[in-house]
């Protein structure tokens, strides 16, 4: 209950006030907004690296759950694109539009090139987009392969790219933690009452560091970013931080 009233009343701020507020005040919101609501759902956030401050930048991280927007947005806010099904998804889609989500129809290529420009466009504006380049979910055990499409936006706007790794994990041993993954016939519903019903959840975010294509193409630096959030994802399983040690940052 508490967690749907605080949905709710995310919705009422975006609807209300958003259209009055600076990029600046925003950002604050949403950052305040998502860290209540990871102390709501019992989630702990601890976050190793530098997230970034300031655009342009296109953060590329690994997908786990949807819950892996609301740790990215607690740690540094940003604009995220998202597979159109997502606008769909009962309350948290009004949500996550509101909020500036960009919706792509990955089979449809003409969609693909339509959204790639309207992410060079913020890019160039100084924006922070957020995706996540396997295109969909995984079990957290392992990467699928990261589509190069929407690294085109990064080329041409001569922006960055940040590698990040997030990992769901057992607070007290450093194990994964299944309560958060999205994968196969697990609906949404399901899935957020697994996490409600969690003990001991932690959010792992690590960050790597911006890299500039230097006349990779895409396809190439996809692989390459793949490779470092592989790189970060294996750091994150072998240090294993008890709760309220260095580094960590519980909601």
């Amino acid at each position: 209950m508490r967690a749907t009233a605080h949905v709710l009343r995310g919705i009422w701020i975006i609807r209300t006030e958003f259209d009055r507020l600076n990029a600046a005040q925003r950002r604050l919101l949403v950052r305040v907004w998502t860290q209540k609501m990871l102390q709501i759902l019992g989630a702990e956030l601890e976050v190793h690296g530098q997230p970034p401050d300031h655009g342009p930048l296109l953060q590329l991280a690994n997908h786990v759950s949807w819950l892996d927007i609301l740790v990215m947005n607690a740690a540094y806010p940003s604009r995220f694109v998202s597979k159109a099904d997502a606008r769909h998804w009962p309350v948290l889609g009004a949500l996550i539009t509101g909020a500036g989500t960009l919706y792509i129809e990955r089979e449809n290529r003409r969609d693909a090139m339509r959204v790639v420009h309207r992410m060079s466009d913020a890019l160039r504006e100084g924006g922070i987009l957020s995706v996540f380049p396997e295109g969909t979910t995984s079990d957290g055990t392992g990467l699928l392969p990261f589509h190069a499409n929407l690294l085109q936006a990064a080329i041409a706007a001569n922006a960055p790219v940040l590698p990040v790794a997030i990992r769901f994990v057992d607070g007290r041993t450093g194990a994964p933690h299944p309560a958060p993954v999205f994968v196969g016939d697990t609906t949404l519903m399901a899935s957020i009452w697994a996490v409600l019903g969690a003990s001991h959840l932690r959010a792992v975010v690590r960050y790597g560091q911006p890299q500039a294509a230097h006349g990779r193409d895409r396809r190439t630096w996809a692989n390459d970013v793949r490779d470092e959030v592989q790189r970060l994802l294996e750091v994150s399983a072998a240090v294993q931080s008890p709760p309220g040690s260095a580094g960590a940052a519980p909601v």
